[in-house]
């Protein structure tokens, strides 16, 4: 009997479960996705349709400057994130307290834009449809902003009492997760309430 040489395949590496927490975020963030749809499809539906003013064209201002700042909070927040995978906690620190700022600004631009409407305009959340759905879906995104410059304190100031090292990078970049949303939704929202929907 010959014996033939039975090739047997290279030893596979064995499939990991994907982390935790990310899984967890990328479903809180796929809800989120589908009730933030629902707002920008209310929003497109009723815009132009109020019988009464003032209209979006008349009192709305493009927030180009905090605009930017959300956007540009994204690359702070990454390289925060990269700074702290490489043990370079003072950097971290410092970008991570920018993305902080500057989401910080943009809030304060949204309430200032809403003191504007509020108190120029008298344009309130019951003054017409354009007001209900324009302050449901701004304010909407504005809370999930908040509670990311929440979660974002309470991260900094873990890493101002020096307990935030490379074994926390797979947690920060979860909670990164979280702020790209935001700023991807801003997007969305921009493009809904101050392009089209003008």
């Amino acid at each position: 009997m010959i014996a033939t040489a039975i090739s047997l395949p290279e030893t596979q590496r064995p499939w990991d479960l994907p982390d935790r927490g990310k899984v967890a975020m990328a479903s809180l963030i796929i809800a989120e996705s589908s009730i933030f749809t629902i707002f920008v499809v209310a929003y497109l539906f009723y815009v132009g349709k109020s019988l009464t003013g003032p209209t979006p064209t008349e009192v709305l201002e493009t927030p180009i400057f905090f605009t930017i700042c959300l956007l540009s909070s994204s690359l702070t927040i990454h390289y925060a994130g990269r700074f702290l995978q490489r043990g370079r906690h003072g950097a971290f620190l410092s970008l991570w307290s920018v993305t902080i700022l500057l989401g910080g600004l943009f809030l304060f631009g949204t309430g200032q834009e809403w003191h504007r409407l509020i108190y120029e305009h008298g344009l309130t959340i019951s003054t017409n449809l354009f007001g209900t759905t324009y302050y449901s879906l701004v304010g909407l995104h504005a809370f999930h902003v908040t509670a990311g410059i929440i979660m974002l304190v309470i991260v900094a100031t873990f890493a101002l009492a020096g307990r935030v090292g490379i074994e926390h990078s797979r947690r920060v970049e979860v909670l990164s997760m979280y702020w790209h949303f935001v700023d991807a939704v801003w997007v969305v929202v921009f493009t809904v309430v101050y392009v089209l929907g003008r």
